[in-house]
């Protein structure tokens, strides 16, 4: 007896030792395992390169705290678990709190908070809901404001298309936590801005009318202007190049500069009008739309690309402003739908769109794809399935703006109006006459590995101007009722990706599902799995006892 006690200590000691060695371990080599489906709880290699490459803390303030409905309440814990996991992969120089900016003991105080708030870039969200039965408002900072050496940058953690459903674009928001927080870290922390140019000599729109873009590229980016026709250094200095609209054609001698520019890895953005329209014509019985003689048609189609000559009108559109009379002295403006200007809300399966709010087009031409072997072509805007193609010469009139859009007339299916291509391009001049100015020697005919953008619409890269004092609004923002399209956001995210493919935006690939019941059939099963959950249990523990006695009374009456 005493030899089975001593035997049973000594395994409780050892186990006891095992658990202790382990826990040591443990706690100096870290194992982590995510067993969910959508590895939630992982965050990709490339963050990871960014938090390990950290010399210095860096100090992430959140202002997602306090009361508020389960949905946001799931966000804030996602943003936790997030920062969490960034804290473990920076060696803890990751420092994160949460703050409730309406704690503030006193109004004024509270008001000051959220003024200083928004001055450093959270926008604020008002909330509306119900708490132990009474409806109740709370305005909430859904964001945070990340500082690294004497720095500041805010990011909104509220992201998503604005189309979905609250909890949809809740958990669109989830997803792309890790990519808002890594990218902002990653432009705080990078010692090197990469170099954009902005292509001119082509009639393309004033500095004005590209202010917000340009505002926007700053941020994160040097940018230049790039005077095209008389260049006479190369190219290859610019990470990226933009062809913000040019409206004049090309001349060979610079379709070569830009063919050898692609050839060397160089990445290019061509936002490009097929047709022109003067809307100042379109009053009235209107005017038409005629072609850009650009001259680029042959390289595009060469890289596998073909923007087509017509214009997509589409039943998800813009509202127009146009005057429907005088009332005194004052002109009475009204606003109809305008199917030339679609509203762009379908995307392709790529990072660049993934979770993207809806983007504003204006006279958007469809784009076919060419054969181009060793190229990938992956669509990133596409029209709704209510459009219409209108081929050239196309008739703009404002009267068409009193007509009711026919659904029947927009039967032409989704129209692809933006491609990502990417591999490896064939010179345009490969195996044909070079232009007489250039040296024959040292033509690259066959590109590196590379990307190009191509956007069937010159417009969208531009800003509009406020009605009241003229200055400009920043990209994508309509200026009658100021609403912010994504505009800006898919500009960002492509220069973004394509500069850095396997950068922190491949984060945008993860996913989130989200499983809602069936209300109907919850309904409708509802009193069946009550009476289940109820009856069940008692069942189940009357047929226990019932078993145990039988049981017993067998066991002892053998003694018998």
């Amino acid at each position: 007896m005493v030899n089975n006690k001593a035997k049973s200590l000594l395994e409780l000691g050892i186990g006891l030792m095992v658990v202790i060695i382990i826990n040591q371990l443990i706690s100096h080599f870290p194992v982590r395992f995510d067993m969910t489906e959508g590895k939630r709880y992982s965050i990709s290699e490339a963050t990871k390169n960014v938090l390990t490459s950290l010399q210095e803390p860096v100090y992430v303030d959140v202002y997602l705290y306090g009361d508020m409905p389960a949905g946001f309440k799931r966000l804030r814990r996602a943003i936790d678990e997030t920062l969490d996991q960034f804290v473990y992969y920076s060696d803890k120089k990751i420092v994160y709190r949460f703050t409730d900016p309406s704690s503030a003991k006193s109004a004024k105080a509270r008001n000051e908070f959220y003024a200083a708030l928004v001055k450093k870039g959270l926008q604020p969200t008002n909330l509306s809901f119900k708490k132990d039965g009474n409806k109740t408002e709370k305005i909430i900072f859904p964001g945070a404001v990340i500082s690294y050496l004497g720095q500041q940058m805010p990011v909104m953690l509220l992201k998503g298309n604005k189309s979905s459903s609250a909890e949809e674009q809740l958990n669109q928001s989830i997803e792309g936590l890790e990519y808002e927080i890594a990218n902002v870290i990653r432009k705080l922390s990078s010692d090197r801005r990469k170099t954009i140019g902005m292509i001119t000599g082509h009639n393309e729109p004033d500095s004005l009318n590209l202010a917000g873009l340009t505002s926007a590229l700053l941020e994160n980016y040097n940018v230049f202007k790039v005077d095209l026709p008389n260049r006479t250094k190369t190219l290859d200095i610019y990470d990226a190049l933009i062809f913000p609209k040019p409206t004049t054609a090309f001349t060979e001698v610079e379709k070569f500069k830009i063919d050898q520019y692609i050839m060397n890895g160089g990445k290019a953005l061509f936002f490009i009008d097929a047709l022109r329209v003067n809307m100042d014509s379109a009053s009235g019985d209107g005017t038409y739309a005629f072609p850009y003689e650009l001259n680029l048609d042959d390289m595009l189609f060469k890289y596998g690309i073909r923007i087509n000559r017509n214009f997509v009108q589409d039943i998800v559109c813009s509202d127009f402003p146009v005057v429907a009379g005088n009332m005194g002295n004052n002109t009475q403006i009204r606003m109809l739908p305008w199917p030339f200007f679609p509203i762009v809300n379908n995307f392709g399966n790529h990072p660049i769109v993934k979770n993207l709010d809806a983007v504003s087009m204006k006279f958007v031409s469809t784009i076919d794809t060419v054969k181009a072997s060793g190229v990938s072509k992956v669509p990133l805007l596409m029209t709704s399935q209510y459009s219409l193609i209108s081929t050239t010469p196309v008739k703009v009139a404002f009267n068409e703006l009193q007509k009711n859009l026919d659904p029947k007339r927009f039967n032409q299916g989704s129209q692809p109006v933006a491609y990502l291509l990417k591999g490896y391009f064939k010179s345009n001049y490969a195996k044909r006459l070079l232009p007489k100015e250039v040296s024959k020697s040292g033509l690259i005919e066959n590109s590196k590995e590379t990307s190009i953008l191509v956007c069937a619409d010159g417009d969208m890269i531009r800003n509009e101007f406020s009605p009241k004092d003229g200055k400009p609004l920043p990209l994508g923002v309509s200026p009658y009722n100021q609403v912010q399209f994504a505009n800006q956001d898919f500009v960002l995210n492509a220069i973004d990706y394509m500069l850095n493919e396997s950068g922190v935006i491949v984060s945008k690939s993860k996913e989130v599902q989200i499983r809602p019941l069936d209300k109907v059939k919850v309904e409708e099963e509802k009193l069946f799995w009550q009476v289940f959950n109820l009856v069940l249990p008692i069942v189940l523990l009357i047929v226990f006892g019932v078993l145990r006695v039988y049981l017993r009374k067998r066991k002892y009456a053998s003694f018998k």
